[in-house]
């Protein structure tokens, strides 16, 4: 194409910049784009992680009275055998205890979460007639990512006395009123039903405390006197404690329904139980056993701790989110309805900490990223600024915000959420996405300042300079989107991970060439300016003088310093040579780096959590209290170091 050419193919860029150059469709376009920009972003669930789906099931079966063994031989190998059998299925992880066997049915990734399910039980249903004498049914509970909490609330008492008896003698350490194990499960279960009714909570979960139990202790000797025996006892007090249905009376054109029995309303009730008659006498279960109405046998504990405050009787709740849902607004919306209780069901001396909060890490991330966004934007911005001009800045600059929109839109469409991978996608594009723009706008800088130029209008100059450089345009774009977009079909687990990288900016680089080709033309002919006085501007040149001008024109400092640097490389062969054993030696170097450890190499950075576990496996038999001993005494340890906050014990 000969640059004095009087008549231009246009080609599909030229014609799209004719289209939209001087359209006054185009800057509304331009607000539209912003708007659903900013649509996407307040609309987008933030979140830490993207979304995958990995069905995982677990089917748990019991085998009253058998060994690990006998579990393992007569359950859980066939079960094995048998789910395998489906296509869908990945991974089987058994694990065989005496009594009980536990199967973990991994799906292949993209699965469908619901048909995996009725698959797994359609294939358990058609085989129940192999299941062996003794074994029960299996019981079937699937799981997701979205199970894991994204908020944890941890209740504790004010005095820093724990019993480890599960009992709520914490009162008895300090002046102060406290509440133990069993107290803080009762205001826990409390709360927890206060916290299921916000509807983007998915699952809660109560760890630690003590349940409530009516406790019946028989009394041998007092049963023996009696004539009575245990096994005699035990279908009286489950008869005693019952309510059915036993019917109905019709007449009088009414219907009145019976109910037979009872259930106790308190522990007197219990103890006026009759269990058995001695002596004509009627023996009540008052006389033969120790009926109280209190915290049951202990089967965890739970602790929670400061610095300058020993370990406490803690409970804590888990909060899991619906799919899909904002993490951030969830808890948001969690711990204000755990202030709103806060001396009203929750009592004054119970304090609350919150030890998880995986929605204030996601809005931080999220935030950082987007500031880091708006600093990429502005560096190139500045860039433009600095090599091209600040009006040429500003036409590139209303380019980045309208892509960048639109991506979003893209990814609120594609059912993505706002996390560290989609950002880091964006973040990826600004860097290629704005190739498009600066081409388009420094040839119609170039173009304007070329000595002919007097005589054209300001839309010809745009129109002729984007269908200039329109084909190695699109052609250059392509070759990115086909050298990132193979990377959506990557499979196994990492593939839906970061596959929002090659959609975002597979998507980036496409709205960047229309908008190179329609915004950026536009905004070129209102803010670019010739750089002429009147005198100048008034005088049009032939087409000769236009040639001669055109040959004596110096170069800037920037083509004069690649033309220094490029000269002696392509002049003489010694320096073209060295210049490619110096490129040889530094790719060695850098990839002797990853061989020799300087450099690790990791999918995804580190991840900067404020929390981290000691996982304390003691000696096969020791007693629960033994080993919350033991848990205690290293967290007392831990707890001297400046950097801890807080720390909470699992038992």
């Amino acid at each position: 194409m000969r640059q004095g050419s009087k008549h231009l193919h246009s080609g599909f860029a030229g014609a799209l910049a004719r289209l939209f150059v001087d359209s006054r469709l185009t800057p509304l376009l331009i607000a539209a784009s912003l708007i659903l920009g900013v649509a996407s972003v307040m609309l987008l669930p933030r979140e830490e992680e993207p979304q995958i789906k990995v069905p995982m099931i677990d089917v748990m079966v019991s085998m009253p009275g058998a060994t690990s063994q006998e579990v393992e031989n007569r359950v859980s190998i066939p079960m094995e055998k048998l789910l395998y059998e489906l296509p869908e299925v990945e991974y089987i992880y058994s694990t065989s205890m005496p009594g009980k066997s536990l199967l973990v049915v991994r799906f292949y990734v993209g699965q469908d979460l619901e048909e995996c399910i009725v698959r797994l039980n359609q294939k358990l249903a058609t085989n129940f007639d192999r299941i062996p004498h003794g074994v029960s049914r299996p019981l079937v509970k699937p799981h997701t990512i979205d199970d894991v909490p994204i908020l944890a609330l941890t209740l504790h008492s004010t005095p820093p006395c724990v019993p480890l008896d599960g009992g709520d003698s914490s009162a008895s350490c300090s002046g102060e009123k406290g509440y133990g194990h069993y107290q803080l499960r009762r205001i826990a279960v409390q709360l927890d039903e206060e916290i299921k009714q916000i509807y983007a909570v998915a699952e809660t979960k109560i760890i630690g405390g003590t349940r409530r139990q009516l406790r019946i202790e028989l009394d041998p000797a007092k049963v023996a006197s009696r004539g009575l025996s245990i096994a005699e006892l035990i279908p009286a007090i489950r008869g005693a404690n019952r309510q059915i249905e036993a019917g109905t009376l019709i007449g009088g054109n009414h219907v009145v329904k019976v109910q037979a029995g009872l259930f106790w309303a308190d522990v007197e009730e219990a103890r006026r139980v009759v269990v058995g008659i001695h002596g004509d006498r009627p023996v009540y279960l008052g006389d033969v056993a120790a009926v109280a109405d209190g915290p049951s046998e202990p089967e965890d504990y739970v602790l929670y701790g400061e610095r300058e405050l020993g370990p406490q009787a803690a409970v804590t709740i888990s909060v899991a989110k619906r799919p899909g849902t904002n993490a951030v607004s969830v808890v948001d919306r969690v711990l204000e309805k755990v202030r709103s209780l806060k001396g009203v069901m929750i009592p004054p001396e119970v304090e609350i900490t919150v030890t998880r909060n995986y929605g204030e890490t996601a809005l931080e991330k999220s935030n950082e990223l987007l500031l880091h966004m708006g600093i990429a934007v502005f560096g190139v911005a500045l860039l433009i600024l600095i090599f091209l001009g600040w009006r040429e800045s500003l036409v590139v600059l209303l380019a980045i915000p309208s892509t960048l929109a639109l991506t979003l839109l893209v990814f609120y469409l594609h059912g993505y959420t706002l996390n560290r991978i989609t950002l880091f996608a964006l973040i990826f594009s600004i860097g290629i996405l704005v190739d498009d723009a600066i081409v388009v706008v420094e040839n119609i800088v170039r173009h304007i300042r070329l000595p002919g130029s007097q005589r054209k209008e300001l839309k010809q100059i745009a129109i002729e300079a984007v269908a200039e450089v329109g084909n190695p345009t699109i052609l250059a774009t392509w070759a990115v989107i086909a050298a990132i977009l193979p990377m959506a079909f990557v499979g196994g687990l990492m593939g839906p991970y970061m596959r929002p990288i090659p959609i975002g900016s597979s998507a980036a680089m496409l709205f960047s060439l229309i908008i190179a080709f329609t915004v950026t033309p536009w905004a070129a002919i209102r803010i670019l300016r010739r750089r002429c006085d009147t005198k100048a501007c008034a005088t049009v040149p032939e087409e000769e003088e236009i040639q001669e001008i055109e040959t004596q024109m110096e170069d800037d400092f920037f083509t004069r310093l690649y033309l220094r640097i490029m000269g002696p490389l392509l002049r003489w062969r010694t320096v073209r040579w060295g210049f490619l054993l110096a490129i040889t030696i530094l790719f060695v170097l850098a990839c002797s780096m990853v061989i020799t450890d300087m450099v690790r190499v990791k999918m995804l950075p580190f991840d900067n959590k404020s929390e981290f576990q000691v996982i304390l496996n003691m000696p096969e038999g020791s007693s629960l209290e033994k080993t919350a001993m033991v848990a205690r005494e290293m967290a007392l340890a831990v707890a001297r170091e400046p950097e801890v906050l807080n720390y909470q014990i699992y038992t």
